[in-house]
């Protein structure tokens, strides 16, 4: 999906696939997408199923989103036609296909299918080739907790920088953090921290709008479901406990950090955010520079991974032993 050493081709138009069934996939899916980051051979999402948002949606809606993933028929451009009344009603009306769908429609499995079915088709039709496009099933960590989350929202956001595709937050290219950057108004981004003249960028509104709303305050957010009604989103339910500005300014602090030749003495104004989720400046670095190593199955604090079990087989969850130290140290 990038740079072809061997061919001397460029495949970033690929990225840009990814990017619009995401779009398409938001709007559609019982799911919210908090995050994500496409690079040259490989792409990070951080998915949240909403299976309390799917129970409200009536039988012919899920039989409409189920159809506008996958139709019967498609316009010449290839986008999804709408579906007709007999189309809806072959799913709407018969109890067991549409409890099925139900399910899927909050699967994350189903989600991941249908991305990489899709993208594997079309290169394989461009190349005029036939088999894999990926090497494998995709990898799933369970989010346990809230530091977990906000370790892997910024391991996700900042891997374009950390692989050295990009050297700020807002040039980093097909990822959530750059769309979140480019809907700042004009006018504010001069507030974001670390960012290279970003009054120069072209103000977009809404690119993100597919996207999870960042912030979730606890105190005064509306609790439940929250659909959306943009029809964009799943939901409009945020997920981190603090406002866009603080994230910016942790990333850049944090690419800082782990940036070659730049591990410098920690700032005295660390982010409040790392005391209130009781991580301490050089445990946070190692967990947003190594959380793809450190976790496997679940991430989490050990006291959260210890209670939890596996829901098939009832087995208590692992968590590396490096990962322990980190989260127990740090707590």
């Amino acid at each position: 999906m990038g740079d072809d050493p061997y061919s001397g081709k460029n495949f970033d138009h690929r990225k840009v696939w990814i990017e619009q069934h995401l779009q398409q996939f938001a709007a559609a899916f019982g799911i919210d997408l908090l995050g994500f980051a496409i690079l040259s051979n490989h792409f990070h999402l951080i998915l949240r199923t909403r299976p309390d948002v799917v129970v409200a949606w009536n039988d012919q809606e899920v039989a409409r989103r189920w159809m506008l993933l996958c139709p019967h028929r498609r316009h010449a451009d290839g986008s999804p036609m709408p579906p007709t009344e007999s189309e809806i009603q072959s799913i709407a009306g018969c109890p067991v296909k549409r409890a099925e769908i139900r399910k899927r429609l909050s699967s994350i499995s189903w989600w991941m299918r249908l991305l990489c079915q899709r993208v594997a088709t079309r290169a394989n039709r461009e190349e005029e080739e036939s088999g894999r496009f990926f090497q494998d099933r995709f990898h799933a960590t369970r989010l346990a907790d809230e530091a977990s989350l906000l370790a892997c929202a910024a391991y996700v956001d900042l891997n374009p920088i950390r692989a050295a595709m990009a050297a700020t937050l807002e040039g980093s290219d097909h990822t959530s953090l750059q769309r979140r950057i480019q809907a700042i108004p004009a006018g504010d981004r001069c507030e974001v921290a670390g960012s290279a003249n970003p009054l120069a960028m072209a103000a977009v509104d809404s690119v993100d709008r597919f996207l999870s709303p960042l912030t979730i305050d606890e105190r005064t957010d509306p609790i439940g479901p929250c659909p959306s009604e943009s029809g964009c989103r799943c939901s409009d339910k945020g997920f981190l406990a603090m406002p866009l500005e603080d994230y910016l300014q942790l990333l850049d602090w944090t690419a800082r950090q782990v940036a070659p030749g730049k591990r410098g003495k920690t700032p005295a104004g660390v982010p409040s955010v790392l005391k209130r989720l009781r991580l301490d400046a050089s445990s946070w670095c190692e967990l947003a520079s190594d959380f793809g190593s450190l976790f496997c199955t679940v991430a989490g604090r050990p006291e959260r991974v210890d209670s939890m079990r596996s829901h098939r087989t009832h087995r208590r969850y692992h968590l590396r032993r490096r990962a322990r130290e980190l989260l127990t140290s740090a707590s």
